[in-house]
């Protein structure tokens, strides 16, 4: 290998980007806008008729000891939609497929909602009592609605590997990076035959040990921390967005016709803009990755829609606030470059010596308008975002490890995973950008194939998240005080708690009485 030239660095980097090109091939890109459309017809558009209801529905429940509020699953969601994605993500969004590109976020965001309702409604339906917490996901509702044990735990595998292994890296290599170019100096050090920053070396170290410091906490500590920095960290974010947009807002009608335009005659190539698009809008907001129901089974409810409805309200507050926060960043200040597919660039003020894939985008645009204080504001925000997508990476692994650990209990099976996740994250944090992106759209997209052939086979099976909207909108509609479900009368079968909670219900409440 050494002899032809190239390093086992290059060697796996090559076999990375091969094996994307055949998972992030057109048929994904078009099943996520599909399953999104399909579901969007199927539930009436419910990401638009119950809006209002979705809003309502962040603050009615409560923590329980089993389970989370639905702000508290919606912050554990949200922590892991609303990270790198939104800042970097959406730098390679329109550096590789250019501002038309942001149209395509919109789109797979607006659909998505619609997926994220159905998924997350099946995690709630399907969810578990494990060691006194709820848990639930992909592999329980794939299992128990369609009875096919042997692909739940090939999606829980893949999904510890994901997101155990591939994903964090990619948000501790944005905190390295963020961090580096807005502190870092001239200071190297070897390591392991590399030249690192020093920078990065002291921002893995730090971020491991605070990583380490919680999720060893549980998931309660993981929710009681997201709950708090997530919503601050997101409207600081926006504010910070606004203003710089409110400072250009002559020039904001020209980005939006700039965006819609590019949409189909792009720069980069019309392939390019859907593709990078809805590859960095999946990454960002998750929706169809199967990721979201896992918090979502966590949440004390009433009934399962409402979280679902809870959760599809989120894919708005990632992509429709955040990532087009930044996109208008980026665009108005120009602050940007455009990589066609033949190799040419084009668009904005930037030149090919600034990484895309990489949080410099972000900082450079808030830069050109808030001086120094720019770069180090996004490496601030970045760390946060990262920092709680981390969190809820770990959960999601953990909640695939329970699911396995019914069946085969392998010794110290969480501390292996935590011991992993922490190295993965120092690893990431040292890494090129390149190659731990895409590392983690192999992550994703994997999860992304899995669950997205589930949630559409399951829909020949008797459509359960959809069976739950249409009880919950026609008791909302009978005006009922308390909301019930009982999953017999509409023949959704395996729902083993809301079952127990539908036989025990009406018994304990005619004894009181």
């Amino acid at each position: 290998m050494q002899d032809s030239g190239t390093s086992i660095a290059e060697f796996f980097t090559n076999l990375v980007a091969t094996l994307n090109g055949y998972i992030w091939s057109s048929a994904l890109i078009y099943l996520c806008l599909g399953a999104g459309l399909f579901y969007s017809i199927l539930t009436r558009f419910v990401q638009v008729r119950l809006f209002r209801e979705m809003i309502r529905l962040l603050f009615s429940s409560k923590e329980s000891e089993k389970g989370i509020s639905s702000f508290q699953a919606l912050a554990v969601s949200l922590s892991g939609r609303v990270g790198t994605g939104n800042i970097a993500g959406v730098a390679a969004a329109i550096g590789f497929g250019g501002p038309g590109a942001v149209f395509w976020m919109w789109v797979v965001a607006f659909l998505g909602s619609a997926t994220a309702y159905v998924e997350s409604a099946l995690g709630q339906i399907y969810k578990e009592v494990d060691e006194g917490q709820y848990r639930g996901g992909p592999a329980y509702y794939i299992e128990k609605a369609m009875g096919q044990r042997w692909y739940a735990w090939i999606f829980a595998i893949v999904t510890i590997f994901a997101c155990g292994v591939l994903l964090p890296g990619v948000q501790s290599n944005s905190i390295g990076n963020a961090t580096n170019l807005a502190f870092g100096g001239e200071s190297m050090i070897d390591f392991l035959g590399d030249a690192v920053p020093m920078t990065k070396l002291v921002t893995g170290v730090g971020v491991v040990a605070v990583l380490g410091f919680i999720i060893f906490g549980g998931v309660k500590r993981i929710a009681h921390v997201t709950q708090v920095i997530v919503p601050l960290m997101a409207l600081g974010y926006i504010l910070m967005a606004v203003g710089i947009i409110l400072y250009h807002i002559a020039e904001l009608p020209a980005i939006i016709a700039l965006i819609i335009g590019d949409a189909f005659t792009p720069m980069a190539g019309v392939g390019a803009a859907i593709g990078w698009g809805v590859k960095r809008g999946v990454y960002s907001n998750e929706a169809g990755q199967g990721s979201g129901p896992h918090a979502a089974a966590a949440s004390e409810v009433e009934h399962p829609a409402q979280h679902g409805l809870v959760q599809s309200f989120s894919v708005y507050v990632d992509t429709l606030f955040v990532c087009s926060a930044t996109a208008f960043m980026i665009l108005i200040t120009q602050q940007y470059y455009v990589t066609g597919i033949d190799g040419s660039v084009s668009g904005g003020l930037l030149g090919p010596n600034v990484v895309i894939a990489s949080p410099a985008f972000t900082q450079l645009a808030l830069e050109s308008v808030m001086g120094g204080f720019g770069k180090v504001f996004v490496a601030v925000a970045l760390f946060f975002f990262a920092f709680t997508t981390l969190l809820a990476y770990y959960y999601i692994a953990e909640t695939n490890v329970a699911y396995i650990r019914r069946t085969i209990h392998i010794p110290h099976m969480l501390k292996i995973l935590k011991i992993v996740t922490l190295a993965s994250v120092f690893y990431g944090t040292i890494r090129e950008a390149n190659l731990a992106w895409a590392m983690g759209d192999l992550g994703v997209g994997l999860m992304a194939w899995l669950n997205i052939i589930g949630i559409l086979i399951l829909f020949l099976l008797g459509r359960p998240a959809l069976r739950a909207l249409k009880d919950y909108e026609a008791q909302r509609k009978a005006g009922v005080e308390k909301y019930t479900f009982d999953p017999q009368k509409l023949g959704i079968h395996t729902a083993g708690v809301w079952e127990k909670n539908w036989k025990e219900g009406p018994l304990r409440e005619a004894l009181q009485a």
